[in-house]
């Protein structure tokens, strides 16, 4: 996943692919002729019958449900639901994400299309905003450890592995450039003015 094209489909991305594997429930409006076997390898009938709720995956479930006469409704998928999205606004960081979903957020961002209320789109930001600096704090202050990766989904460890490889250049280069860092004089003069201005209260 490349995270300047992320979250908009994309039919040769793998990701994008993978994400879109995700079952979704549904259930048919009309009865559906000659696909009762191929799309329930279980059903008994050629045919589908109106009513019928099935799991399909999500991309098959985006053409059925959309258009003027959609063939199915849609209903959200099992991690977008209430109760996970109660748990994941009580405390995002202690959720193991990966166990969600391996494209919780890109997966996330095909299921808000069928969420009128906008919960999923707004779980999704509630948790990336509370999750960010739990990331970016392991990149930085972590070596390169795969298990602190245990926990995260897909986006979650590219940013974490983007985050290290930075704080890995940046100290090598600390160490190997021999560059002194100093303080801009923008900044010193503020410290200056600050100080005089303390001296001047007391």
């Amino acid at each position: 996943m490349h995270l300047g094209s992320a979250y908009t489909p994309n039919y040769f991305a793998i990701d994008d692919i993978l994400a879109t594997q995700e079952r979704t429930p549904c259930k048919f409006l009309v009865n559906v002729p000659k696909l009762g076997s191929k799309l329930n390898p279980s059903a008994e009938e050629d045919d589908i019958s109106a009513g019928t709720a099935l799991e399909l995956p999500m991309w098959l479930v985006q053409q059925l449900g959309s258009g003027r006469q959609p063939v199915v409704s849609v209903d959200l998928p099992r991690i977008f639901k209430e109760a996970y999205r109660e748990v994941l606004k009580a405390d995002p960081n202690a959720v193991d994400l990966h166990k969600f979903s391996l494209y919780f957020y890109e997966l996330g961002s095909h299921a808000k299309e069928f969420d009128s209320r906008g919960d999923v789109a707004e779980i999704l930001i509630h948790s990336f905003k509370g999750r960010f600096r739990k990331i970016m704090d392991l990149a930085h202050n972590t070596s390169s450890d795969s298990t602190v990766q245990d926990s995260l989904d897909v986006l979650e460890r590219i940013l974490y592995n983007n985050g290290h490889k930075a704080r890995v250049k940046l100290n090598t280069w600390l160490i190997t450039s021999g560059i002194p860092l100093d303080a801009a004089n923008m900044v010193i003069n503020h410290r200056k003015r600050k100080r005089v201005e303390i001296e001047d209260f007391i």
